[in-house]
């Protein structure tokens, strides 16, 4: 399972990588305090607070949508 921690500044960001995250074949979840949401849930990951750092958790291969995750990712 791998880790990332990103944020999504922008609305536009969130839709960006809900779009990446639908095109993967395996789950890939975000996480925010006690909250997990599906990132293939635009609704959900609207939902969060995108002005903080968010955890993303994933257990597949995909380097385009590896390639969006560090555009966003945090130190």
């Amino acid at each position: 399972m791998k880790e990332r921690k990103i944020k999504l500044p922008e609305v536009s960001d969130a839709k960006r990588f809900v779009s990446a995250a639908s095109r993967c074949d395996f789950d890939i979840d975000v996480f925010y305090n006690s909250i997990i949401i599906d990132a293939k849930s635009l609704l959900g990951v609207l939902s969060m607070d995108l002005t903080r750092e968010l955890t993303v958790k994933y257990g597949g291969e995909n380097l385009q949508f590896e390639n969006l995750l560090d555009s966003y990712t945090t130190a």
